[in-house]
């Protein structure tokens, strides 16, 4: 996919409202929980090269079926009904 065409002000926007959401407390508690479940996986001897934790399935998959909401768009993916266990 190429890289968005955005001006400088937008592309400073953007960086700006994509760095908030990375720093948002769900978002750092997945990515806490997903490094947790990565490391318990390989101590377990499990094969997960290429493969992304899913929050809502609680599996592994590769990178491509873990993005956009299985193929569905995230524009459907609508409000988040799961938590992070802990």
């Amino acid at each position: 996919m190429p890289k968005q065409k955005l001006s400088k002000k937008a592309s400073i926007a953007k960086k700006k409202r994509d760095l908030t959401k990375a720093k948002s407390p769900y978002r750092k508690a997945a990515k806490a929980d997903s490094q947790k479940k990565r490391r318990a996986a390989v101590k377990a001897g499990r094969s997960i090269a290429g493969k992304d934790y899913d929050h809502k399935t609680s599996t592994f998959k590769s990178v491509k079926a873990n993005r956009g909401n299985d193929g569905q768009g995230t524009k459907k993916e609508g409000k988040r009904k799961y938590k992070i266990k802990k």
